[in-house]
């Protein structure tokens, strides 16, 4: 026996496993938001089959991020999803864990796609509130889930899209949006005092800007505050010196008042905003962006580390 081969062999095995333990405590994953406008194979009532240029751009924007998770709002009927997910599979990116949450509304619904396993799902399809005297039911519901990204490591996800900036009739549609808003918040509260330390991520299109008491609401205050991660164009762009940068951070077309706004978030728990990777979090600005929707996606990325 070769017993300085046999010595080299046991080194090279060591180092292979203190790589491997390095490579483990430096990986990460991703987690991404897209509002997908109207992803519809079949048409209803209101709304008509998207396009099949229109879903091409949608999976060449998302093929752009490579996410590890992802978030969809205004996704169809459930054989939408899965060719949608099929689209992405024939172009290398597969999730095999999806959930999609229908709530009052019939046309459109929110979805989660995942490459990695659910260790739970907690979908909120019929909740409700008062307005005027008035009961109403949360529009899309919340899509929950706990993801289980390795071993030592998960999160929980809460995918929401609240009452669109259209106006109807039987109540103000600001009002509407930030009473979902605070049922949203209830279900936040109740993770965080059941866990203070919880990796929470609460992302999705809240059809609101920053200042507005929808969002006020969603974020909290206190040390229940969620972060809010503001993913930004990669532009090259440098901070103002004082106060916010002035990176582009729009993620909205809205064609009633022909203007851009930030309506899609990515808000973080305390605990799970140690992990976030802030440099590796922006809005994929894909060529032509608008051909697949209204929105543009964001992405933010995390390490698989509890810290």
């Amino acid at each position: 026996m070769n017993h300085g081969v046999d010595r080299l062999a046991r080194v090279a095995l060591i180092w292979a496993a203190l790589l491997a333990i390095v490579g483990a405590s430096a990986e990460t994953f991703r987690i991404a938001t897209y509002n997908v406008e109207n992803y519809l194979d079949a048409p209803t009532q209101t709304r008509r089959v998207k396009s099949t240029e229109s879903r091409a751009k949608v999976v060449e924007s998302i093929l752009a991020m490579k996410p590890d998770v992802l978030a969809l709002q205004e996704i169809g009927t459930a054989s939408a999803l899965e060719e949608l997910r099929g689209s992405l599979k024939t172009n290398g990116l597969d999730f095999p864990f999806s959930e999609r949450v229908t709530g009052f509304d019939t046309n459109i619904h929110v979805a989660l796609l995942s490459r990695f396993p659910f260790a739970a799902l907690r979908p909120h399809t019929n909740e409700d509130f008062l307005l005027d005297g008035r009961r109403f039911r949360v529009s899309r519901g919340f899509a929950e889930a706990q993801i289980q990204v390795g071993s030592n490591y998960s999160f929980t996800i809460i995918n929401a899209h609240l009452k669109s900036r259209r106006p109807i009739p039987q109540a103000d549609q600001a009002d509407l949006r930030f009473e979902e808003a605070k049922i949203l918040r209830e279900r936040i509260d109740s993770l965080l005092a059941t866990n203070a330390n919880i990796n929470l991520v609460v992302l999705g299109d809240f059809n609101d800007s920053k200042d507005t008491r929808t969002i006020k609401e969603i974020i909290g205050r206190a040390r229940h505050k969620l972060v809010d991660t503001r993913p930004a164009e990669r532009n090259g762009d440098l901070p103002t010196p004082k106060g916010p940068s002035r990176d582009i951070t729009w993620t909205e077309y809205y064609a009633v008042e022909d203007s851009y706004a930030r309506f899609d978030y990515v808000l973080l728990s305390p605990g799970m905003a140690r992990e976030w990777v802030r440099k590796e979090t922006y809005i994929a600005t894909t060529p032509n962006w608008g051909v697949g929707s209204d929105h543009r996606p964001l992405l933010a990325t995390f390490e698989v580390q509890e810290k």
